[in-house]
């Protein structure tokens, strides 16, 4: 049974059809132009009565590269088109007809990305919040994204990435789009300075993904692997990660383009500052060339950069060795540092909080009672037992001597209250 739309001229689609086509064949002349624009309105009503909403999408973008070329469109109007436009999927029958009407608008819409970046931009997120299917806005948030790191507009599509935990459970990706997704996202940060954290986030959830049982898989992550190890060591403020446990990095250990790069993570997450400086003085140029094909802005390491994170690394691992009390003579020794030096590196590591702790300075001895793991594996689950098992003991010890004293107070009031009476 076939469904009758009323339609009339002043119809939004039929007004964008009328308004573009006129644009489009402004050059030929008066009466070519209200030809083609009659032809063209005729089409879309007939798209329009025969509910034929993805023909309708794409006779409406036929002059969609004029419309935004035209200097005579101001971007008001602009936007107004698009939101016609864009609207057209709330009529779509069906989600595999809705997705096909959001490519065919985003296809025109990231063409020339240069080219007004920022409303390109508003016009895919306008389009976002329309559409009903949840395949259909990862799609459109992805196109929405490589928009803004080609336009160099990432700083309207940055404020959202708080969300995509949310958008996950919303979206329900399969493994493969999730890995398109943080890797796009942490493109997008890794121009960044403030950002960066956060791009090292989505790197480490993209190799996440990667399980052994991905080994066919698991290749493609090498160079993005490598990118983030060199991530971890340019990074001042970051001291502990997982990167060590995940099968996307360990493939690099007999890897003969990323090996070393896997070496020196081992270094920087389990051993001390010697250790480092024996690694330094037989790959010193491979160290300055690390990077250069891991997509880094600034790919390669700057040795004093590395010596001082180190130091700031081999003090947290002396603190989780040494029963809490650390010489000042034996930081001095593990870092390479003078003896007046010895504070200054302690209250570094305080104000970074990677310990917590006391200098005695008559004993000449740093008092540790806390620290951060630069790894959490085995043996740091182990000793979070031990010290929760200590504890539960302690409380349960103090427990019984409350209930002790308890039971002590009351006998003593009842025989007082015997002698009374």
């Amino acid at each position: 049974m076939t469904t009758v739309v009323p339609t009339s001229e002043e119809d939004p689609a039929l007004s964008v059809v009328r308004f573009t086509s006129e644009l489009a064949w402004s050059d030929a002349g008066p009466e070519v132009m209200e030809q083609q624009a009659s032809r063209l309105c005729v089409e879309a009503q007939e798209c329009m009565v025969m509910n034929r909403w993805l023909d309708l999408t794409s006779l409406m973008l036929t002059s969609a590269d004029i419309v935004f070329s035209n200097s005579k469109v101001s971007e008001k109007d602009l936007e107004c088109i698009f939101t016609v436009i864009c609207n057209l999927v709330t009529k779509s029958r069906s989600p595999d007809e809705e997705l096909e009407m959001a490519k065919l608008i985003c296809t025109k819409i990231i063409q020339q990305p240069s080219d007004k970046p920022a409303l390109r931009l508003k016009i895919l997120f306008n389009l976002y919040n329309l559409l009903d299917n949840a395949y259909c806005r990862f799609y459109v948030f992805m196109k929405a994204l490589n928009l803004a790191v080609s336009g160099k507009v990432t700083e309207h599509v940055i404020p959202s990435f708080k969300k995509i935990d949310s958008f996950l459970k919303e979206w329900n990706l399969e493994v493969q789009d999730q890995r398109e997704l943080f890797l796009s996202v942490a493109n997008a940060l890794k121009d960044s300075k403030s950002s960066a954290k956060d791009s090292f986030k989505f790197l480490t959830k993209y190799l996440a993904t990667f399980s052994y049982e991905d080994a066919y898989k698991m290749g493609e992550a090498k160079e993005e692997a490598a990118r983030t190890i060199i991530e971890f060591f340019k990074a001042p403020d970051m001291f502990q990660c997982d990167l060590l446990d995940m099968p996307a990095v360990g493939q690099l250990e007999k890897d003969a383009k990323y090996a070393l790069v896997y070496q020196l993570l081992k270094i920087f997450l389990t051993q001390r500052l010697d250790a480092y400086l024996e690694f330094q003085a037989s790959n010193s140029a491979l160290l300055k060339s690390y990077g250069t094909t891991t997509g880094l802005v600034n790919p390669s390491l700057v040795h004093e950069d590395c010596i001082a994170k180190m130091r700031l690394m081999s003090l947290v691992d002396l603190a989780s060795h040494e029963s809490g009390r650390i010489p000042y003579a034996l930081i001095k020794d593990t870092l390479r540092i003078d003896n007046d030096e010895v504070e200054l590196w302690v209250v570094k590591a305080l104000t970074t909080k990677l310990i917590d702790c006391k200098m005695d300075q008559l004993n000449q001895v740093v008092l540790v009672s806390s620290c951060t793991e630069r790894v959490f594996g085995l043996r740091q689950w182990q000793a979070l037992r031990t010290k929760l098992g200590t504890w539960r003991g302690n409380i349960e010890s103090v427990i019984n001597t409350i209930q002790a004293n308890k039971i002590t107070e009351d006998s003593s009031q009842a025989v007082q209250g015997m002698m009374i009476r």
